[in-house]
């Protein structure tokens, strides 16, 4: 774990919507996205006892906004499905602000069908994934992944989805109707 990384909270603990601000921007063309009741709880679960409040802006955009943002801030020129820009506040100043997500609705969809997991359940991933981004969690070391993905799955669960990291097999699952198989990403932060 390195100095910036949170502590890892025991058992972490739901804040509730009102402990959360939440600014949805919606910038993409699919219409099957989750509601604001919902992106709230993910976020919310994620923050859990690491803050008593937060203020997130989460913006949904399409492939091109995607890409854009992952090859000016990351070198890497596709979209991805979420970006996480921590905010640079001093902690002295006590502000709830905790940064930026910006979730791509084509990847997630095309993921959630690739890996055959539910779409709300994929979008629960990649929010709450961003959301502990923003906290400081990590995954580029093999130790820091090992408890950002345990973390990650005991919030999903406390939230009712299955381990993200598990095959999921979905005899309901829906497939997104604008996803294309010909640019296919697999996994988070790719």
């Amino acid at each position: 774990m390195n100095a910036s990384q949170p502590e890892q909270p025991a058992q972490p603990e739901s804040l509730s919507p009102a402990d959360i601000v939440l600014d949805v921007q919606r910038a993409t063309s699919l219409s099957s996205l989750p509601g604001d009741q919902d992106l709230v709880r993910w976020a919310a679960a994620a923050v859990g006892a690491h803050r008593a409040e937060a203020e997130i802006s989460l913006r949904i955009v399409d492939e091109e906004e995607s890409q854009a943002l992952n090859s000016q801030y990351r070198g890497k020129h596709k979209p991805t499905n979420v970006l996480s820009f921590p905010a640079d506040i001093p902690e002295e100043l006590g502000l709830p602000l905790l940064g930026d997500l910006v979730i791509c609705a084509q990847v997630v969809a095309r993921e959630a069908e690739q890996q055959h997991k539910a779409l709300s359940a994929h979008w629960a991933h990649m929010v709450v994934h961003g959301t502990l981004h923003l906290l400081g969690y990590d995954h580029i070391e093999d130790d820091e992944a090992e408890i950002m993905e345990n973390l990650e799955t005991r919030i999903l669960a406390g939230l009712g989805f299955s381990d993200p990291y598990q095959p999921v097999e979905d005899t309901t699952f829906e497939p997104a109707r604008t996803a294309r198989a010909d640019n296919t990403i697999n996994g988070t932060d790719e």
